[in-house]
Protein backbone atom coordinates (compact mmCIF):
# COMPACT_ATOMS: atom_id res chain seq x y z
CA UNK A 1 0.00 0.00 0.00
CA UNK A 2 1.18 3.67 -1.21
CA UNK A 3 1.07 6.17 1.56
CA UNK A 4 1.58 9.34 1.10
CA UNK A 5 1.56 12.44 4.03
CA UNK A 6 -1.82 13.92 4.59
CA UNK A 7 -3.77 16.79 6.53
CA UNK A 8 -5.08 14.93 9.73
CA UNK A 9 -7.44 17.75 11.31
CA UNK A 10 -8.54 17.09 14.84
CA UNK A 11 -11.75 17.97 17.12
CA UNK A 12 -10.65 18.71 20.78
CA UNK A 13 -13.13 18.97 23.79
CA UNK A 14 -11.74 19.36 27.40
CA UNK A 15 -12.39 20.38 30.84
CA UNK A 16 -12.03 23.92 33.24
CA UNK A 17 -10.68 23.91 36.02
CA UNK A 18 -13.48 24.86 38.07
CA UNK A 19 -16.67 22.85 38.61
CA UNK A 20 -18.67 25.85 39.70
CA UNK A 21 -21.99 27.00 38.36
CA UNK A 22 -20.73 30.97 39.20
CA UNK A 23 -17.62 30.08 36.64
CA UNK A 24 -20.48 29.02 33.77
CA UNK A 25 -22.83 31.88 34.15
CA UNK A 26 -20.42 34.01 33.56
CA UNK A 27 -18.88 32.08 30.96
CA UNK A 28 -22.30 31.77 28.74
CA UNK A 29 -23.12 34.99 28.76
CA UNK A 30 -19.96 36.06 27.10
CA UNK A 31 -19.90 33.57 24.60
CA UNK A 32 -23.69 34.85 23.66
CA UNK A 33 -22.36 37.92 23.01
CA UNK A 34 -19.94 36.84 20.49
CA UNK A 35 -22.63 34.20 19.36
CA UNK A 36 -24.63 34.88 16.04
CA UNK A 37 -28.11 35.17 17.23
CA UNK A 38 -27.18 37.42 20.27
CA UNK A 39 -28.81 39.79 19.39
CA UNK A 40 -31.97 38.02 18.17
CA UNK A 41 -31.24 38.30 13.83
CA UNK A 42 -30.45 34.79 13.52
CA UNK A 43 -30.53 30.98 15.24
CA UNK A 44 -28.21 28.23 14.92
CA UNK A 45 -29.61 24.73 13.84
CA UNK A 46 -27.99 21.89 15.40
CA UNK A 47 -28.13 18.24 14.23
CA UNK A 48 -26.37 15.35 15.81
CA UNK A 49 -25.45 12.91 12.99
CA UNK A 50 -25.56 9.69 15.21
CA UNK A 51 -27.78 8.37 17.48
CA UNK A 52 -25.90 4.95 19.57
CA UNK A 53 -25.27 5.87 23.27
CA UNK A 54 -22.53 8.64 22.73
CA UNK A 55 -24.48 10.22 20.33
CA UNK A 56 -27.25 10.02 22.53
CA UNK A 57 -25.65 11.97 25.43
CA UNK A 58 -24.53 14.45 22.55
CA UNK A 59 -27.73 14.92 21.84
CA UNK A 60 -28.77 15.45 25.43
CA UNK A 61 -26.26 17.57 26.48
CA UNK A 62 -27.08 19.68 23.34
CA UNK A 63 -30.59 20.23 24.07
CA UNK A 64 -30.21 21.01 27.44
CA UNK A 65 -28.19 24.43 26.38
CA UNK A 66 -30.19 25.12 23.09
CA UNK A 67 -33.28 25.93 25.41
CA UNK A 68 -31.40 27.97 27.39
CA UNK A 69 -29.42 30.17 24.77
CA UNK A 70 -30.92 32.45 22.61
CA UNK A 71 -28.72 32.34 20.03
CA UNK A 72 -29.78 28.71 18.96
CA UNK A 73 -33.78 27.27 18.03
CA UNK A 74 -34.94 25.14 20.77
CA UNK A 75 -35.19 22.09 18.53
CA UNK A 76 -32.37 19.97 18.31
CA UNK A 77 -32.72 16.99 15.31
CA UNK A 78 -30.78 13.56 15.98
CA UNK A 79 -30.16 11.33 12.99
CA UNK A 80 -31.28 7.85 13.77
CA UNK A 81 -30.43 4.73 11.82
CA UNK A 82 -33.65 3.60 11.85
CA UNK A 83 -34.14 -0.17 13.58
CA UNK A 84 -36.93 -2.24 14.57
CA UNK A 85 -37.24 -3.44 18.05
CA UNK A 86 -38.11 -6.70 19.24
CA UNK A 87 -41.75 -5.36 20.12
CA UNK A 88 -42.49 -4.18 16.61
CA UNK A 89 -42.09 -0.58 16.79
CA UNK A 90 -39.28 1.71 15.07
CA UNK A 91 -36.49 3.28 17.17
CA UNK A 92 -37.25 6.52 15.89
CA UNK A 93 -41.28 6.39 17.01
CA UNK A 94 -40.23 5.20 20.00
CA UNK A 95 -37.51 7.53 20.72
CA UNK A 96 -39.84 11.09 19.79
CA UNK A 97 -43.16 9.17 21.99
CA UNK A 98 -41.33 8.27 24.95
CA UNK A 99 -38.09 10.84 24.46
CA UNK A 100 -35.54 8.07 25.62
CA UNK A 101 -33.36 5.90 23.60
CA UNK A 102 -34.26 2.91 24.92
CA UNK A 103 -31.51 0.43 22.76
CA UNK A 104 -28.35 2.95 22.92
CA UNK A 105 -29.41 5.00 26.24
CA UNK A 106 -32.34 3.01 28.15
CA UNK A 107 -34.02 4.99 31.46
CA UNK A 108 -32.38 8.67 30.31
CA UNK A 109 -34.41 11.28 29.27
CA UNK A 110 -33.15 13.06 25.96
CA UNK A 111 -35.08 16.45 26.38
CA UNK A 112 -38.35 16.94 24.62
CA UNK A 113 -36.50 19.13 22.10
CA UNK A 114 -34.79 16.30 20.54
CA UNK A 115 -36.40 15.30 17.57
CA UNK A 116 -35.20 11.92 16.22
CA UNK A 117 -35.30 11.29 12.49
CA UNK A 118 -34.49 8.39 10.65
CA UNK A 119 -33.70 10.10 6.77
CA UNK A 120 -30.38 11.79 7.08
CA UNK A 121 -30.54 14.41 4.47
CA UNK A 122 -33.52 15.90 5.85
CA UNK A 123 -32.33 15.53 9.49
CA UNK A 124 -29.42 18.11 8.85
CA UNK A 125 -31.29 20.30 6.29
CA UNK A 126 -31.18 24.10 7.40
CA UNK A 127 -28.64 22.75 10.12
CA UNK A 128 -25.71 25.00 10.61
CA UNK A 129 -24.31 23.52 13.21
CA UNK A 130 -23.07 19.00 12.64
CA UNK A 131 -22.37 16.94 15.22
CA UNK A 132 -20.89 13.93 13.97
CA UNK A 133 -21.34 11.03 16.52
CA UNK A 134 -21.06 7.75 14.59
CA UNK A 135 -18.66 4.63 14.77
CA UNK A 136 -15.88 5.68 12.07
CA UNK A 137 -16.28 2.68 9.79
CA UNK A 138 -19.72 4.56 8.77
CA UNK A 139 -18.59 8.13 8.53
CA UNK A 140 -17.44 7.32 4.61
CA UNK A 141 -20.66 6.40 3.63
CA UNK A 142 -22.38 9.10 5.56
CA UNK A 143 -20.46 11.82 3.90
CA UNK A 144 -20.72 10.53 0.43
CA UNK A 145 -24.86 10.62 1.26
CA UNK A 146 -24.27 14.24 2.64
CA UNK A 147 -22.10 15.49 0.05
CA UNK A 148 -23.67 18.50 -1.88
CA UNK A 149 -26.13 18.75 0.22
CA UNK A 150 -24.70 20.69 2.70
CA UNK A 151 -24.59 24.45 2.05
CA UNK A 152 -24.07 27.68 3.39
CA UNK A 153 -22.33 28.56 6.64
CA UNK A 154 -22.24 25.54 8.03
CA UNK A 155 -19.84 24.64 11.00
CA UNK A 156 -19.04 20.97 12.02
CA UNK A 157 -17.53 18.81 15.20
CA UNK A 158 -16.49 15.26 15.18
CA UNK A 159 -17.06 13.02 18.30
CA UNK A 160 -15.83 10.10 16.35
CA UNK A 161 -12.96 8.19 17.14
CA UNK A 162 -11.01 6.69 14.50
CA UNK A 163 -9.33 7.05 11.12
CA UNK A 164 -9.26 5.72 7.72
CA UNK A 165 -6.54 4.29 5.67
CA UNK A 166 -7.06 4.35 2.26
CA UNK A 167 -5.33 3.58 -0.88
CA UNK A 168 -3.47 7.43 -1.16
CA UNK A 169 -2.88 7.40 2.39
CA UNK A 170 -4.49 7.41 5.96
CA UNK A 171 -7.13 9.87 6.53
CA UNK A 172 -8.53 11.66 10.28
CA UNK A 173 -12.12 11.62 10.38
CA UNK A 174 -12.47 15.86 11.03
CA UNK A 175 -10.20 15.86 7.69
CA UNK A 176 -12.43 13.51 5.94
CA UNK A 177 -15.80 15.74 6.96
CA UNK A 178 -13.88 18.82 5.69
CA UNK A 179 -12.50 17.19 2.52
CA UNK A 180 -16.01 15.54 1.37
CA UNK A 181 -18.50 18.18 2.43
CA UNK A 182 -16.60 21.25 1.82
CA UNK A 183 -17.24 22.64 5.93
CA UNK A 184 -15.15 23.73 8.70
CA UNK A 185 -14.70 20.74 11.09
CA UNK A 186 -13.87 20.51 15.11
CA UNK A 187 -13.08 17.96 17.25
CA UNK A 188 -14.24 16.63 20.68
CA UNK A 189 -12.75 14.38 22.49
CA UNK A 190 -12.20 12.98 26.28
CA UNK A 191 -12.40 10.78 29.27
CA UNK A 192 -16.23 10.36 28.46
CA UNK A 193 -17.96 7.27 29.53
CA UNK A 194 -20.92 8.22 28.14
CA UNK A 195 -23.20 6.02 30.67
CA UNK A 196 -21.92 8.29 32.94
CA UNK A 197 -22.01 11.68 31.77
CA UNK A 198 -25.90 10.27 30.88
CA UNK A 199 -26.24 10.59 34.78
CA UNK A 200 -24.42 13.84 35.20
CA UNK A 201 -21.37 12.63 36.79
CA UNK A 202 -18.73 15.30 36.84
CA UNK A 203 -16.53 14.53 33.60
CA UNK A 204 -14.33 16.62 31.31
CA UNK A 205 -13.42 17.38 27.10
CA UNK A 206 -11.21 19.09 25.35
CA UNK A 207 -12.65 20.75 21.83
CA UNK A 208 -9.63 20.95 19.48
CA UNK A 209 -9.66 23.58 16.94
CA UNK A 210 -7.68 24.66 14.10
CA UNK A 211 -8.20 28.33 12.82
CA UNK A 212 -11.68 29.93 14.61
CA UNK A 213 -11.63 30.72 18.52
CA UNK A 214 -14.30 32.10 18.30
CA UNK A 215 -16.07 29.16 16.26
CA UNK A 216 -14.69 26.64 18.96
CA UNK A 217 -16.10 28.63 21.99
CA UNK A 218 -19.56 28.54 20.57
CA UNK A 219 -19.00 25.06 20.86
CA UNK A 220 -17.99 25.36 24.08
CA UNK A 221 -20.84 27.10 24.78
CA UNK A 222 -23.28 24.32 23.24
CA UNK A 223 -21.62 21.42 25.27
CA UNK A 224 -20.33 22.56 28.30
CA UNK A 225 -22.91 22.02 31.63
CA UNK A 226 -21.94 21.93 35.27
CA UNK A 227 -21.59 18.84 35.41
CA UNK A 228 -19.33 18.43 31.66
CA UNK A 229 -16.61 20.93 31.78
CA UNK A 230 -15.07 21.44 28.23
CA UNK A 231 -11.70 23.78 27.21
CA UNK A 232 -10.96 24.63 23.66
CA UNK A 233 -7.56 23.80 22.82
CA UNK A 234 -5.68 25.21 19.37
CA UNK A 235 -4.57 21.59 18.06
CA UNK A 236 -6.49 20.29 16.24
CA UNK A 237 -4.55 17.16 15.13
CA UNK A 238 -2.99 16.27 19.00
CA UNK A 239 -6.17 16.26 19.85
CA UNK A 240 -8.17 13.71 17.02
CA UNK A 241 -4.74 11.53 17.47
CA UNK A 242 -5.32 11.28 21.11
CA UNK A 243 -9.00 10.15 20.82
CA UNK A 244 -8.20 7.60 18.33
CA UNK A 245 -5.12 6.26 19.47
CA UNK A 246 -6.28 5.67 23.24
CA UNK A 247 -8.56 2.61 21.75
CA UNK A 248 -5.36 0.58 20.87
CA UNK A 249 -3.64 1.20 24.43
CA UNK A 250 -7.58 -0.05 25.96
CA UNK A 251 -7.35 -3.14 24.22
CA UNK A 252 -3.77 -3.63 25.33
CA UNK A 253 -4.98 -3.01 28.85
CA UNK A 254 -8.19 -5.25 28.21
CA UNK A 255 -5.71 -8.17 28.03
CA UNK A 256 -3.95 -7.49 30.88
CA UNK A 257 -6.98 -7.88 32.60
CA UNK A 258 -8.44 -11.01 31.07
CA UNK A 259 -4.75 -12.62 32.15
CA UNK A 260 -5.40 -11.40 35.72
CA UNK A 261 -1.47 -9.61 35.05
CA UNK A 262 -2.48 -6.97 38.61
CA UNK A 263 -2.39 -3.12 38.47
CA UNK A 264 1.58 -2.81 38.03
CA UNK A 265 1.53 -4.50 34.85
CA UNK A 266 -1.82 -2.47 33.83
CA UNK A 267 0.11 0.91 34.96
CA UNK A 268 2.83 0.08 32.67
CA UNK A 269 1.17 -0.82 29.73
CA UNK A 270 -0.99 2.39 30.19
CA UNK A 271 2.53 4.56 30.04
CA UNK A 272 3.85 2.50 27.34
CA UNK A 273 0.77 3.27 25.17
CA UNK A 274 0.67 6.92 26.51
CA UNK A 275 4.59 7.12 25.23
CA UNK A 276 3.50 5.76 22.02
CA UNK A 277 0.50 7.86 21.71
CA UNK A 278 2.61 11.03 21.67
CA UNK A 279 5.92 9.58 19.38
CA UNK A 280 3.13 8.58 16.58
CA UNK A 281 1.13 11.63 16.70
CA UNK A 282 4.46 14.04 16.27
CA UNK A 283 5.64 12.50 13.88
CA UNK A 284 2.50 12.53 11.70
CA UNK A 285 2.48 16.05 12.81
CA UNK A 286 5.44 18.13 14.12
CA UNK A 287 3.16 20.65 15.27
CA UNK A 288 1.33 18.69 17.87
CA UNK A 289 1.90 20.39 21.09
CA UNK A 290 3.06 18.24 23.74
CA UNK A 291 0.63 20.05 26.54
CA UNK A 292 -2.43 17.97 24.24
CA UNK A 293 -1.25 15.13 26.16
CA UNK A 294 -2.32 16.64 29.98
CA UNK A 295 -5.27 17.46 28.69
CA UNK A 296 -8.76 15.38 28.99
CA UNK A 297 -8.44 14.64 25.47
CA UNK A 298 -4.82 12.79 26.48
CA UNK A 299 -4.03 11.35 29.67
CA UNK A 300 -7.08 11.25 31.20
CA UNK A 301 -8.89 9.96 28.33
CA UNK A 302 -6.08 7.35 28.39
CA UNK A 303 -6.79 6.48 32.24
CA UNK A 304 -10.76 6.00 32.05
CA UNK A 305 -10.30 3.96 29.05
CA UNK A 306 -8.08 1.43 30.04
CA UNK A 307 -10.57 1.05 33.47
CA UNK A 308 -14.08 1.35 32.37
CA UNK A 309 -14.43 1.43 28.81
CA UNK A 310 -15.81 -1.25 25.93
CA UNK A 311 -12.71 -1.54 24.06
CA UNK A 312 -11.16 -2.64 27.36
CA UNK A 313 -14.16 -4.96 28.58
CA UNK A 314 -14.11 -6.71 25.49
CA UNK A 315 -10.52 -7.43 25.28
CA UNK A 316 -10.48 -8.73 28.59
CA UNK A 317 -12.82 -11.28 27.34
CA UNK A 318 -11.09 -12.30 24.34
CA UNK A 319 -8.06 -12.50 26.95
CA UNK A 320 -10.06 -14.76 29.00
CA UNK A 321 -11.06 -17.39 25.85
CA UNK A 322 -7.55 -17.43 25.32
CA UNK A 323 -7.90 -15.60 22.39
CA UNK A 324 -10.15 -18.20 20.60
CA UNK A 325 -13.34 -16.25 20.71
CA UNK A 326 -13.13 -13.49 18.08
CA UNK A 327 -14.13 -10.18 18.50
CA UNK A 328 -16.84 -10.13 16.09
CA UNK A 329 -18.34 -12.52 18.14
CA UNK A 330 -17.53 -10.85 21.45
CA UNK A 331 -18.96 -7.70 20.06
CA UNK A 332 -21.93 -9.03 19.24
CA UNK A 333 -22.31 -10.63 22.31
CA UNK A 334 -21.38 -7.74 24.87
CA UNK A 335 -22.39 -4.56 23.32
CA UNK A 336 -26.08 -4.89 22.32
CA UNK A 337 -25.48 -3.23 18.65
CA UNK A 338 -22.49 -1.06 19.84
CA UNK A 339 -19.17 -0.97 17.85
CA UNK A 340 -15.70 -1.30 19.00
CA UNK A 341 -12.87 0.98 17.62
CA UNK A 342 -10.19 -0.35 18.91
CA UNK A 343 -9.46 -3.24 17.09
CA UNK A 344 -9.94 -1.36 13.68
CA UNK A 345 -7.82 1.38 14.87
CA UNK A 346 -5.14 -1.17 15.66
CA UNK A 347 -5.28 -2.77 12.25
CA UNK A 348 -5.24 0.72 10.37
CA UNK A 349 -2.13 1.69 12.58
CA UNK A 350 -0.23 -1.30 12.02
CA UNK A 351 -1.01 -0.73 8.26
CA UNK A 352 0.35 2.97 8.84
CA UNK A 353 3.66 1.82 10.70
CA UNK A 354 4.35 -1.11 8.39
CA UNK A 355 4.50 0.94 5.45
CA UNK A 356 6.25 3.76 6.42
CA UNK A 357 9.27 1.03 8.42
CA UNK A 358 8.15 2.54 12.16
CA UNK A 359 7.14 -1.19 13.75
CA UNK A 360 9.82 -1.82 15.51
CA UNK A 361 9.50 2.32 17.00
CA UNK A 362 6.18 1.04 17.94
CA UNK A 363 6.13 -2.30 19.56
CA UNK A 364 3.47 -2.43 21.90
CA UNK A 365 0.76 -0.78 19.03
CA UNK A 366 2.15 -3.57 16.84
CA UNK A 367 2.06 -6.26 18.92
CA UNK A 368 -1.95 -5.51 19.89
CA UNK A 369 -2.83 -5.86 16.20
CA UNK A 370 -0.93 -9.28 16.25
CA UNK A 371 -2.63 -10.30 19.26
CA UNK A 372 -6.24 -9.10 17.98
CA UNK A 373 -5.91 -11.24 14.70
CA UNK A 374 -4.57 -14.42 16.38
CA UNK A 375 -0.87 -14.35 15.04
CA UNK A 376 0.29 -13.65 19.23
CA UNK A 377 -1.02 -15.54 22.08
CA UNK A 378 -2.61 -12.59 24.50
CA UNK A 379 0.32 -13.13 26.77
CA UNK A 380 2.81 -11.92 24.87
CA UNK A 381 1.47 -8.45 25.48
CA UNK A 382 3.94 -7.96 28.24
CA UNK A 383 6.78 -9.72 25.97
CA UNK A 384 6.04 -7.41 23.06
CA UNK A 385 9.93 -6.51 22.72
CA UNK A 386 10.75 -10.00 22.34
CA UNK A 387 8.40 -10.15 18.98
CA UNK A 388 9.24 -8.41 15.36
CA UNK A 389 6.37 -7.53 13.04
Amino acid sequence: MRIRSSFFSIFLLSSSSSPSSSFFSSRFSSLSAMSPGANGDFKSRVTVVGSGNWGSVAAKLIASNALKLPSFHDEVRMWVFEEVLPNGEKLTDVINKTNENVKYLPGIKLGRNVVADPDLENAVKEANMLVFVTPHQFMGGICKKLKGKVTGEVEAISLVKGMEVKKEGPCMISSLISKELGINSCVLMGANIANEIAVEKFSEATVGYRESREIADTWVQLFSTPYFMVTPVHDVEGVELCGTLKNVVAIAAGFVDGLEMGNNTKAAIMRIGLREMRALSKLLFPSVKDSTFFESCGVADVITTCLGGRNRRVAEAFAQSGGKRSFDELEAEMLQGQKLQGVSTAREVYEVLNHCGWLEMFPLFSTVHQICTGRLKPEAIVHYRDHKA
